[in-house]
């Protein structure tokens, strides 16, 4: 990382860039507009698993529209590139991907987010230069980062975690909880501990108290009539 620039942590404004993707060119913080979004960048093209990886993403995609959410890959090549490997993707995953991959072929990007790996003395191009590691941002609509994940090149991404976090960061936005170990979409939720107990009353009528700090409630929305 550039020592002249801050780390990226949860609750940094994510850097605007402009970019050319396979949709064609954005500024970043206009792509992001009103909507959620899910940053995540790969080794390189034609590798494995980022083949699967794509593939998975795309037969998400509209689960993460259902969230206002919009998905934007990046990969360490070009666009040229990246056009010819979306058609493996499609052909191998059975998939038609629709959301844009940055073309980052000269790394300003993944230095810009510090998606470039610094472990695996193998995921090098041709040149020495490092690829990414298989980084994941979570974003919101005020360009809030609120989850970033790190995993090394030769792991896969579990998607439907990500899609469980923003899940649970929306729902938590919208209401005073907090989710639970394993929490999944329709299970019970904690309320928030600066919620009293007065107010966890008329918020989550039947609430459960296992501990003073520890109150179990049905997830908002899900509570029968």
């Amino acid at each position: 990382m550039s020592p002249d620039r801050n780390p990226l942590r949860l609750g940094s404004i994510a850097p605007d860039f402009e970019a050319e993707t396979t949709k064609g060119p954005i500024k970043f913080h206009d792509f992001i507009g009103n909507s959620w979004v899910i940053l995540f960048s790969h080794p390189a093209d034609f590798t494995p698993v980022c083949t699967t990886e794509l593939g998975v993403v795309a037969r998400l995609q509209d689960k993460f529209e259902e969230r206002n959410v919009k998905v934007i890959g990046l990969s360490a090549n070009g666009l040229e590139s990246h056009q010819e490997w979306i058609k493996d993707i499609n052909e191998v995953n059975d998939v038609d991907l629709n959301f844009p991959i940055i073309a980052d072929a000269d790394r300003k990007i993944s230095t810009l987010y510090d998606m470039l790996d610094y472990q695996d003395i193998t995921n090098l191009d041709a040149k020495g230069i490092p690829f990414t590691v298989r980084s994941v941002f979570i974003i919101d609509p005020k360009k809030t980062i609120r989850l970033t994940l790190s995993y090394p090149a030769s792991t896969g991404r579990n998607f439907d975690e990500i899609l469980r976090v923003v899940d649970s960061l929306q729902l938590g936005d919208k209401n005073r909880i907090t989710t639970p170990a394993n929490w999944k979409h329709g299970d019970k939720v904690i309320v928030h501990p600066s919620v009293s107990n007065e107010e966890a009353e008329k918020l989550f009528p039947g609430f459960e108290t296992v501990k003073p700090y520890l109150r179990f409630a049905a997830q908002p929305g899900t509570q029968k009539a």
